[in-house]
């Protein structure tokens, strides 16, 4: 927390370019990693922001979620899930490094999640199958500072939405 917010400049699922700068001309960012569809951790967590997205908007902010995943596989998961926030294509997870969240696998993790499917079919032949970004959420204000941050190594802990909204809450009466 206190740190600039590393700028970057990423595609939706349909090709457009949304620069985080831009973003943030509107108002606060929560900015958070979206390991895939595959992952049912990022499902549910994805779900909860849709649920509180009326009041992230209502303390005028806007939700942004990073994904390695290709853009078809990201699609896929916003319309299944009806997501109704921006999810950004994080091609080899460079903003993820920028953020240094990015984590190696280890041999017996990578072995485990290719017994269960193809990592490259989700993130593509450049990403390989060999690292993951970490759990990671941040509240990044106007002037792209970092106020509020959560990242953890155990992919089941995710920030909460009653969390983020009282992050937001105290973001805007610092504010005013």
């Amino acid at each position: 927390m206190g740190d600039k917010a590393p700028g970057f400049t990423l595609k939706d699922p349909i090709g457009q370019e949304v620069t985080l700068s831009e973003v943030l001309k509107k108002g606060p960012v929560i900015l958070t990693w979206y390991r895939g569809g595959w992952c049912p951790y990022c499902n549910i967590a994805s779900a909860a922001y849709q649920e509180k997205l009326p009041e992230i908007r209502a303390a005028g902010a806007s939700l942004v979620a990073l994904t390695p995943e290709l853009p078809e596989k990201s699609m896929i998961t916003s319309e299944s899930l009806k997501l109704d926030f921006n999810v950004l294509t994080n091609l080899n997870d460079e903003v993820a490094r920028k953020y240094r969240l990015v984590c190696e696998l280890t041999l017996g993790v990578e072995k485990l999640l290719k017994e269960f499917f193809d990592l490259t079919k989700f993130n593509g032949e450049a990403a390989g199958d060999k690292e993951l970004s970490l759990s990671a959420t941040y509240i990044i204000d106007e002037k792209g500072v970092i106020r509020w941050a959560l990242v953890n190594a155990d992919y089941r802990q995710r920030a909460e939405p009653a969390d983020i909204a009282a992050s937001l809450e105290k973001l805007k009466t610092e504010k005013n």
